[in-house]
């Protein structure tokens, strides 16, 4: 199990990594790959469309969360019954 909540750290780095990253990226660049000027609003509304993209792994995150506390819970019920 802890194997698990260390994964799911690691994990969670790196994807909070990547959409840093990406982020800072787009909010560098003056000019986009079509030569359209970046103003501070499209640069917002970039960051909005990359943040859409990392709800996908955010959910997976949450489930693998719950999943993990739920199997804590059920193993530390069976500690005390078991003593």
């Amino acid at each position: 199990m802890k194997f698990a909540w260390i994964a799911w750290w690691i994990v969670n780095a790196f994807w909070l990594a990547l959409f840093a990253s990406g982020s800072i990226l787009l909010a560098q660049r003056d000019v986009d790959a079509t030569g359209a000027v970046q103003t501070p609003g499209i640069i917002m509304l970039n960051i909005l469309v990359l943040a859409m993209l990392f709800i996908i792994p955010l959910l997976i995150q949450i489930g693998w969360l719950v999943v993990m506390l739920v199997v804590k819970n059920k193993r530390n019920k069976e500690m005390t019954v078991q003593e």
